[in-house]
């Protein structure tokens, strides 16, 4: 009965929704604006010297750094689709977003997010069959065969989301329209919508859930049990602690993708209760992390990305053995 009722009091899709922050640290919002700010202004600068690093050092155009900058390409966008609602909110308090931006927001957070997952499936493989079948690693991993692989990672992540978002349009809301975050989830708007009136974004999104993001988190994991047993049959402790640490950079990366958004998506999909601070620290966390220190961490463990860094910024001196 109660179903009912709300449903006829329902409304269409609200013109336009309020986007939240931080609960109970409103009053500070111009100071944190300048932290985020640098947040974003080194997402930028590190992803963008990455591509042109390996863009400019012939060397670098291997199938590890190919998807390294396909991987920073990926970061780049989802830092330039998420900064201008977040530093809107918290520099300007600008919180109204009319729903065909905030729909298309939500469309290129979640169809790159999927990008980035398929890309970290494609450097784990790499680093598979560099450590388990070196002798076939240039006949396996040619730079066409690189290609393919994040164009199919692209269309794969671009089609996926389209009905899921669509469909949101279709729907009747009876909820409001205010937000949790600073920027426009599926799952957040998908709770405005009257109970019983959204079983298809439900049902569609655990499927996309479960062929997606944790179908490439076993093949991951797989690929890691593979290497290790690799590893472990190697005699030398010397060799097998450098064959296994080209794998550490990758690593990090899957674990600060995969943390908070796994995090994130359980929290709204199914209404864990969480204080309102946590959850809005999971979103940030899985705004920031990724797009931010990617770059760091993989300038920091690759000689070679520091040496591209080094002639990048000296081009007129001889790069060093060990910059």
């Amino acid at each position: 009965m109660q179903m009912g009722q709300n449903i006829l009091n329902s409304s269409s899709m609200p013109s336009s929704f309020l986007l939240m922050a931080t609960p109970g640290l409103e009053d500070p919002y111009a100071w944190i604006s300048i932290p985020l700010c640098l947040l974003f202004l080194t997402s930028f600068v590190g992803n963008g010297l990455v591509l042109l690093v390996i863009s400019q050092e012939v060397r670098l155009h291997q199938p590890m750094y190919l998807f390294l900058s396909m991987l920073a390409i990926t970061d780049l966008l989802f830092s330039l689709s998420t900064s201008p609602s977040v530093l809107g909110v918290y520099w300007f308090n600008s919180r109204k977003v009319r729903s065909q931006l905030c729909l298309f927001q939500m469309f290129l957070m979640h169809s790159l997010s999927v990008i980035e997952s398929a890309l970290l499936v494609a450097m784990a493989f790499d680093r598979f069959v560099a450590i388990c079948h070196p002798l076939r690693y240039t006949a396996i991993l040619t730079n066409p065969a690189v290609g393919k692989m994040g164009l199919a990672s692209a269309i794969r992540g671009t089609l996926i989301h389209l009905p899921p978002v669509a469909s949101l349009k279709l729907l009747p809301y009876c909820h409001g329209n205010a937000l949790s975050h600073s920027y426009c989830l599926h799952q957040d708007v998908m709770k405005l919508a009257c109970e019983g009136t959204n079983i298809f974004n439900i049902t569609y999104g655990l499927a996309v859930i479960i062929c997606t993001v944790t179908l490439d988190l076993v093949l991951i994991v797989l690929s890691y049990l593979l290497i290790i047993r690799a590893v472990l049959s190697i005699t030398s402790e010397t060799e097998r602690y450098k064959s296994f640490n080209t794998c550490v950079s990758h690593l990090c990366a899957v674990f600060l993708f995969y943390v908070p958004m796994v995090a994130l998506s359980m929290i709204h999909r199914f209404g864990i209760d969480v204080p309102p601070l946590f959850t809005s620290f999971m979103a940030n966390l899985y705004l920031f992390a990724p797009p931010m220190l990617n770059p760091i961490i993989y300038s920091i463990k690759s000689k070679q990305i520091r040496r591209g860094f080094y002639k990048f910024f000296h081009p007129t001196r001889e790069t060093p053995l060990n910059p």
